[in-house]
Formats: structure tokens, sequence, C-alpha cells
């Protein structure tokens, strides 16, 4: 087990049975089900399919069969027309045209600023093959005259393509079948592909459309269980998911639908394909291995287009290549009706927290152009709304203050009967109407934000690399500092376990000084387990995002103020300096004096 794994484990122990409550009453209905599980809906008259057929594989997928070749050269394997938008450069291979080679403009591999572009898409027969593809099959699937991922055309145009200039491209089968593809994309990573076919033969011809994205070789993963990384889409109105080790181990996966998407997924950038919604269309999710080489596939293939002699006919698909920013993929959503395309950033469980709070979070941070202040900002609104019922609990928690010296006295009078002694306090607490698992209340109402937050941080873009101040140069990553170190002075690099950072320090101290405004627990290994609580947490959350660590030291700090302000108008001592040890050693040193001075 990971260490992200493995701390975000610890983390959830003591929150086990909120967690489970929220999802058992709150969980979304578009949330993932098995794909086996899945009805095979049919929607009008049933269309005839090819059998046997996966798109993709009357093209041979690689030259050579292997990855030998460097990206420069698997480039140069094919003629190409490049691509320059406002968020993408790359090319189209004419070669099958495909999209295979897509770089992001705005986005970086590291926080350094000339740090090389991430590359999304690459061809194959180099490393990391990673394409969108569009063709045709007929009904044996083995037509060489149909245009497929060896098919060379024709650009009509040397291009480059741009949001302002669609590509044209065409190939002549020299057997009365004549195509048009015409490749546009918008400002941001969506492409428009529309199929015009003209038979000019004397026979009707019947095609089946297809699109596919292709991913040979396992890619980097976070491998973190709060994150999907692998084969997504939505097939009839339902959210799939399956991972790159089930594709391979399980057989394919199919769907028939009329609306929906699908695609391959990281997780901060996706390629999908999108056919046209509202026609039935076969989905399909796949994976091999072939020696060390794994591939893996998601395809949908269309019912049947027959073009009469002379006629023609045309068909539309979109692929997305890119960043999963939100306002992007939601103005897609809107835009072309694509259902559920939101799901393409993992909301997680809590999607009716972590959205809203994005968005909270977003305007904030358009207003003020920092993140991290943004955070700040957010924390304090969500103290404001849970204030009356914060304010409850501590009340309860300054009258639990004020009957500790009847607690006292009860434990005293029942000491040899703890059956007894617990009676007699149950007593005392309705007589006096107090709760006194109240003072729990804050922490179970910090838990469901604090994990909407942590899936907020972890999975949106638009928190990669977004800094704060000083050292902290991405809220999505740890603070990059630790103690032992002396946060760099020394030349050398601690273990990820010793990565404690200034932040992480803070918020120890804070969540330190917030349990010492209580009075200390009686039970002694009750105390002992608070007093190393802060410890604890300080060395779980090192290893968390930054962002979310200020958020917690940041909330520990108001509740400090909060607390403090309810207990002394409540008439109740806040016994810091006494929990601190400071009040006592000062009584000691005054009544040490006066006896020297008696004597």
């Amino acid at each position: 087990m990971d260490d992200h794994n493995r701390n975000f484990i610890l983390a959830i122990v003591l929150s086990m049975a909120v967690l489970f409550a929220w999802q058992y009453f709150f969980l979304p209905q578009h949330d993932m089900q098995k794909p086996a599980e899945q009805p095979q809906v049919e929607q009008g008259p049933p269309q005839p399919r090819p059998e046997g057929v996966t798109p993709g594989t009357t093209a041979p997928q690689s030259p050579g069969g292997v990855a030998g070749l460097t990206r420069e050269a698997a480039l140069d394997a094919s003629p190409r027309v490049a691509i320059d938008t406002a968020s993408l450069k790359g090319s189209i291979a004419l070669k099958g045209a495909r999209i295979d080679d897509l770089i992001l403009k705005d986005y970086r591999v590291t926080v350094e600023p000339n740090s090389p572009n991430v590359v999304l898409l690459s061809p194959a027969g180099g490393p990391q093959a990673y394409y969108a593809e569009h063709g045709f099959v007929s009904a044996g699937g083995s037509d060489s005259a149909l245009p497929a991922g060896d098919t060379l055309w024709t650009a009509e145009t040397q291009g480059p393509l741009t949001e302002d200039s669609p590509l044209t491209l065409t190939y002549d089968n020299g057997d009365g079948l004549v195509f048009t593809r015409t490749i546009a994309v918008d400002d941001k990573y969506m492409f428009t592909i529309t199929d015009k076919v003209v038979n000019n033969g004397s026979e009707a011809v019947t095609l089946y459309p297809y699109a596919l994205v292709s991913r040979h070789e396992l890619p980097h993963i976070e491998n973190f269980f709060i994150l999907h990384e692998g084969l997504i889409g939505v097939l009839n109105d339902s959210l799939q998911e399956i991972s790159y080790s089930s594709a391979v181990e399980d057989p394919p996966t199919t769907f028939q639908s009329q609306s929906g998407w699908l695609g391959i997924t990281d997780k901060y950038w996706t390629t999908v394909v999108i056919p046209e919604q509202g026609k039935t269309f076969d989905a399909k999710f796949l994976g091999n291995k072939t020696g060390e080489r794994e591939r893996f596939q998601t395809d949908y293939l269309m019912g049947a287009l027959t073009v009469s002699p002379g006629g023609t006919a045309d068909v539309q698909g979109r692929v997305f290549a890119g960043a999963k920013e939100v306002n992007t993929i939601d103005s897609y959503a809107e835009l072309y009706a694509i259902p559920k395309f939101d799901l393409l950033i993992d909301w997680g469980w809590f999607y009716f927290l972590t959205k809203p709070l994005f968005f909270a979070l977003d305007y904030f941070y358009r207003l003020v152009g920092n993140f991290g202040v943004s955070i700040l900002i957010v924390t304090v609104l969500i103290k404001l709304v849970f204030f009356p019922l914060a304010n409850k609990s501590y009340v309860a928690m300054s009258k639990m203050k004020k009957l500790a010296p009847e607690m006292q006295r009860i434990k005293e009078r029942y000491a040899d009967d703890r059956v007894r002694q617990q009676q007699a306090m149950m007593e005392m607490y309705k007589k006096e109407k107090v709760n006194p698992a109240s003072g729990c209340l804050p922490i179970l109402i910090q838990i469901p934000i604090f994990f909407a937050l942590y899936k907020v941080l972890f999975v949106t873009i638009e928190m990669r690399h977004a800094p704060f101040f000083g050292w902290i140069q991405d809220l999505s990553a740890p603070d990059p500092t630790s103690i032992f170190n002396l946060f760099g002075l020394i030349p050398w690099e601690p273990p990820l376990f010793l990565m404690i950072g200034i932040w992480p320090i803070i918020m120890g101290v804070t969540m330190w000084v917030q349990m010492k405004l209580n009075p200390a627990p009686p039970d002694p290994i009750q105390a002992k387990i608070f007093t190393w609580m802060p410890v604890f947490f300080t060395f779980l959350l090192a290893s968390f995002p930054a962002g979310l660590v200020i958020y917690w030291a940041w909330n520990n700090f108001l509740s400090i103020l909060q607390q403090a302000a309810i207990m002394k108008r409540q008439g109740v001592d806040i016994p810091l300096l006494e929990n601190l040890g400071v009040k006592n050693n000062k009584k000691n040193a005054k009544s040490e004096t006066k006896e020297e001075t008696k004597s």
C-alpha cells in the first residue's frame, strides 16, 4: 500500500461511520454501477451489425508491431498537417487521419516556468502511443477499400488546423467511393469530425462508421482509490468506470446506447469520442496484454450507413482531447447536450458537496486571484454557516467545564462502583440539560467538508500548480519544507515520512492549543491520547495537499477564537495557561517565595 492510500485510510478511520451514513442517505443517482449490472437496452428497431468486428483492428497499430521508435521518428513516419490553436499544438497524421500528436499549451509538467508542456497524444510506433481515430468497416470487417488506420489521406490545404481554418481531407478508394473528412477545432479541446461519402459506383454500399481511443502501454497513474484512472464513459445515462487492470484481466465490456460518450481518462487529462446523440451505437471497452506491452481501447460502432449509387451520406462525431477544466467541460455538456459530461471529473461520493465547494472556491479566486486566499475566505463562510451549531456545542462544553467540580465529587464518592458512578453522571447531565457528546459536533461537521475539500484539491486541474504565498507554489501538493533539515538549511533530503513542513506544524500547534482550551480529561489514558493526537495528525497530514493543511490550520484558529469568546461570555475560566502548566508554575513560584519570606 502506497503512502497516499495509507495516510488517507488513517485519516478516515475515526469518521468511517459518518462516511457510510452520508453515502447511504445521499449517494447520487449518477454514481458508478458495475458494467455487469447495466441493462442492454435497445431503443427503436434493431439494426444489423457486423459480427466480430473491433474497430481499428483492420489497420496495423504500430510499425513493426513494437514501440521501437522515438516519438520524433514515429511522427516522421507519416505526412502531417499542423495543429495550432490557442490551447493546442501538434499535428494530424495523414496516414489514418488520426489525431495522434497533441501538446497542451497552457499546462507544464512541473511547477517550474521553463518545464516542458504536457504531451497528451502520441503516434503509434513510438513510446506511450495514444490517439483518436475515425473510420469505416463493412459487414465483414475486412474491406481494404475503406479508409482505416493505414489509409493515406490527401489534404486540400497545407494547414495549419486552427479555430478559424478547418482541415479537409479526401480519400478515393478507386472503386467508386470518395470520402471527404472535415476536421474542425475550437479554441479549447473539442474537435468536430464530419465524414461525407459519395458513391460513384453502380451498387449500393453499406458502411458502419466507428471512432476509437487507443492507448498502448500502461501510463503513470496515481493509484489512489479515491480517483478513477482508466476507461470511462456514460452509456444508457449511467457512468461506467473500468480500471486498467480490469480492462486487461476481464473480457471486453459492451453496451448499446443512443446517447453518451466514452474514452480514457487520467487524473487531469482525458481523450473521449462522442457519437451523434440520438442514434443507436454499440460501445466497447477492452484491454489486452502481449508480452510486456498492454493496450487499451474504447470504441463505438454506429448503425448501418447505406449509400445508394450516385448518392451521398454523412456522419458526424466529436473528440474531446485536453485538460479536464470544470467550466470548459460544463460548457460543452450544455452546448452539445452531452449527458453527464461533467462526470469526466471524478467528483466522488460527495458530488453534492465537492462541486458546489469548487464553484465557491473558483468564484473567490476570480475576485482575489489566489486559490489559497480563496480557501481562507470559504473557510470563514463555512464557519459562519455552522456558527449557531458550533455555538451550541461550545456552550455545552462550557457548562461541562462548570460541572467539573461536581463530576470530581461523584468520582470520589463512587470510586469503587463504576456503574453507580456512571449512573450519577447521567443523572447530573439530565438535570443540568448537558450533552457530553456535544463537544464532538464541530469535528463531525468538519468531516464531510474535509473530504469534499480534499477531493477538490486532488482532482480539479484548477488547483494544480496553484500558488499560495512564499514557499507554497502548488496547493495540490504537500508542503515541500521539512523541519528535519531545518527547512532547507541542511543540504539533506529527508525521507517522505519525515517531510514535516511549516504548514503541518502550524496546523499541529493550532490543534494542540484548541485542545488545551478544554480541561484535561480526568482519565490518564484519555489525557495521553489527547496530548499525542496533534502530533499524530501533524505527521498524518504532512503528506496531504498544502491547501488542505492550510484550511485545517485556519479552521482551528477560527475555532479557538470562537470557543474562547463563548467561554468568556459564559463566565467560564479559560484553562489554557493552566493546562499548559504556566499558571500552576506561577502559583508554585509565588508559594515558594512566600514560604521563603516567612522563613
